[in-house]
C-alpha cells in the first residue's frame, strides 16, 4: 500500500472532523487574524530559555498554568482543567511536583507525571491545585515545601484555583481567611477551620482566587478560565472541542440531591478505593 492509498483510509482527527469545522474552530481559537496558536511539536525545555524560573522562553509572551500533583491526587482534579486549558493559544501548561516524574493519584492505579520540580517553578500566570483523598490531601496541607511554594507563585499569579478539598490546601497556606470558597461537598466544615466561608457554587472566585466544587467541577472552573485567558468565543469553542455537554443518566450529583443512603455509599467508594498510608 503507498503512504498516498494509506492516508486515503486512515484519515487523521483533523480529516474527520471536517474541513469547514476545523477552520470556524480555529477562527475562535485563533485563527483568521488571531494569535498562532502555539506548535504541539515545539521542544520547550528548559535548556532553551533563560527566564530562570523553569519556564519556557518564546518568541512570543506564553502564559503558562502550574498544576501541582502529589501523592494521592484525584486524576479529574487535574486532567479536568488540564483538558480544557491545553490547546489555548499562547498558552503552557505544565505539571509540577516535589521531582519530575511519575506521581500516583488517590486510588494508587494511575500515574501522571510531573515535569518540572517545585524549585525550578517559581512564578506562573495561573497556579492549581487538585484535590485528593484523605491521605494526599492531609499531607500535603502539612507539606511546608508545596505551602511555601504555593504562596510565592500566588504573589505574583493572575488566578489562583483549586479543585475539590485542593482549597483545604490553598486554606492551610493562608490563602482563603475571610473568602468565599467552595470544596468537596463532604469538606465543607473544614473550610471554616481554615478561615475561609464555605459558599454554594460549582466555583467561587473571589478577586483572582477561583475555589471549584468536588472532582466534576474543576471542568466547569476550567471553562470558566478559558473565558477568563481568552474571552467567551475561545471558551465556547472549547466546550464544543472537547464535546463537554452533561447529561447524566442521574440525578444525584450533589447532596443536597441524594438521600443519606447514597452519600454514604458515595464516601465509601471513595474510602475503599484509596490507598492507604505507608
Amino acid at each position: 500500500m503507498t503512504t498516498a492509498m494509506h492516508s486515503a483510509v486512515q484519515p487523521s482527527r483533523r480529516g474527520v472532523l471536517g474541513a469547514a469545522a476545523t477552520g470556524a474552530l480555529a477562527v475562535g481559537l485563533g485563527g483568521a487574524g488571531g494569535p498562532a496558536a502555539a506548535s504541539p511539536y515545539r521542544d520547550d525545555r528548559v535548556d532553551q530559555g533563560a527566564r530562570g524560573d523553569g519556564l519556557p522562553v518564546g518568541g512570543s509572551p506564553r502564559r503558562t498554568v502550574a498544576i501541582l500533583l502529589y501523592d494521592g491526587f484525584t486524576a479529574l482534579d487535574a486532567v479536568g482543567p488540564y483538558e480544557m486549558l491545553c490547546r489555548l493559544p499562547d498558552v503552557r501548561v505544565v505539571t509540577v511536583a516535589h521531582r519530575p516524574g511519575p506521581v500516583r493519584t488517590d486510588t494508587g492505579q494511575l500515574a501522571l507525571t510531573a515535569e518540572r520540580a517545585l524549585a525550578d517553578v517559581r512564578r506562573a500566570d495561573v497556579l492549581l491545585v487538585p484535590g485528593g483523598g484523605n491521605r494526599g490531601t492531609i499531607a500535603t496541607m502539612e507539606d511546608r515545601a508545596v505551602l511555601n511554594w504555593i504562596r510565592l507563585l500566588h504573589r505574583r499569579t493572575t488566578w489562583t484555583t483549586s479543585v475539590c478539598t485542593g482549597s483545604l490546601i490553598l486554606g492551610s497556606a493562608g490563602l482563603l481567611k475571610g473568602l468565599p470558597a467552595t470544596t468537596y461537598w463532604a469538606s465543607r466544615p473544614y473550610l471554616a477551620k481554615l478561615g475561609a466561608v464555605w459558599t454554594p457554587g460549582r466555583f467561587v472566585e473571589t478577586g483572582r482566587i477561583i475555589t471549584a466544587a468536588g472532582v466534576s467541577a474543576g471542568l466547569d472552573m476550567g471553562l470558566h478560565l478559558v473565558a477568563r485567558l481568552c474571552d467567551d468565543v475561545t471558551a465556547r469553542a472549547t466546550q464544543l472541542a472537547v464535546e463537554y455537554d452533561p447529561h447524566p443518566p442521574f440525578d444525584s450529583g450533589s447532596p443536597e440531591k441524594a438521600d443519606e443512603t447514597t452519600r454514604r455509599l458515595a464516601l465509601e467508594l471513595i474510602d475503599d478505593a484509596a490507598v492507604p498510608a505507608a
